[in-house]
């Protein structure tokens, strides 16, 4: 039997990328092109995957191999995960759906915990609303495809992504506790990034008026959340925060009650992923230190409530004073 150290956390890593066992098998199968019986032996430890068998999971599943070994040189690595939100690939399909069952095992966890510090619509907030989550892939569209020409109405999200968020959308909602620090500026950021698109002609009038109302949606569904301090579909604790210093981008920690995980979303909706434990320990002792720089406006006097709220509906209706 192998009882390195090492090799226990590389295990406990193929695990986190396919928790059902079945399922891993058939990836590892697939990718050394070895025999289910040589697949068993490996995860059971009778032999050991070979060092070019490791480097080429690694590489395939974007793993760090100098965490898998514990080398320590004094360099935090962050793993990249570009990927296309109109014309996904497989292999871009497969990554989000690793997500969602992730996410899907916090059905079973009873002290899990996410934390999110946003200056823009994170996907936590916007995937539930159909509108507000095309008008964020439309934005990532103009940045970062060939065409900055293409408009709102042409935007398609692919149906087997959008199932995916879909599912996301549900699944975060069984985090135990759930935390949102908002940048005091995000919802005029939001609006002028609206106007620009509609002063350019890539958004219409009516499709301006559409986004409008749906940030009332949101606005409804986050007052509610407020009001109670829980999600109204799970009743599972939310915490409504507005940070007095500015945020300059979007992070996120989560805790799924084994393991954990910390996001920077940089170039609007890339993930720059870290699981080198050090560093989560500082990201959430930050994002915990962001607290006490907030305001709360979940579960605290009404008069807090409602001031906040209707400012952000006042912010929201800005758009209707510029067609």
């Amino acid at each position: 039997m192998i009882n390195e150290a090492w090799y226990d956390y590389f295990m406990d890593i193929l695990l986190e990328k396919y928790p059902k066992k079945a399922e891993l098998v058939e990836n590892l199968m697939d990718l050394l092109n070895i025999e289910r019986e040589a697949t068993y032996r490996r995860l059971r430890k009778e032999v050991m995957f070979p060092m070019y068998e490791i480097v080429k999971i690694a590489a395939a599943w974007n793993i760090s191999i100098d965490e898998i070994i514990g080398v320590r040189s004094q360099k935090v690595c962050f793993q990249m995960q570009p990927m296309s939100y109109l014309e996904p690939s497989k292999e871009d399909v497969d990554f989000v759906r690793k997500r969602v069952q992730a996410l899907e095992l916090l059905r079973d966890s009873f002290d899990s915990e996410y934390m999110v510090a946003c200056n823009n619509l994170s996907r936590s907030l916007s995937a539930g609303f159909e509108i507000l989550y095309k008008f964020v892939v439309f934005k990532w569209s103009y940045e970062y495809c060939n065409s900055c020409n293409e408009t709102f109405a042409n935007i398609r999200i692919p149906e087997v992504l959008r199932k995916e968020v879909d599912k996301y959308h549900r699944n975060m909602k069984y985090v135990t506790n759930t935390s949102y620090i908002l940048d005091n500026m995000l919802f005029e950021n939001l609006i002028r990034e609206i106007q620009f698109f509609h002063s350019i002609l890539l958004i219409t009038d009516e499709e301006k008026e559409l986004i409008r109302k749906e940030l009332h949606k949101l606005l409804d569904y986050l007052l509610e959340i407020a009001n109670t301090g829980c999600f109204p579909e799970t009743k599972n604790k939310v915490q409504i925060y507005v940070s007095m210093l500015n945020i300059n981008t979007n992070y996120s920690y989560l805790y799924t009650g084994k393991t954990e995980m910390f996001r920077i979303h940089a170039f609007n909706m890339y993930d720059l992923i870290n699981n080198n434990p050090e560093m989560i320990k500082n990201c959430k002792e930050w994002m915990q230190k962001k607290k006490r720089t907030s305001i709360q406006v979940s579960e605290v006097d009404e008069k807090t409530r409602i001031e906040f709220f209707t400012r952000l509906r006042q912010v929201v209706d800005s758009l209707q004073q510029c067609n």
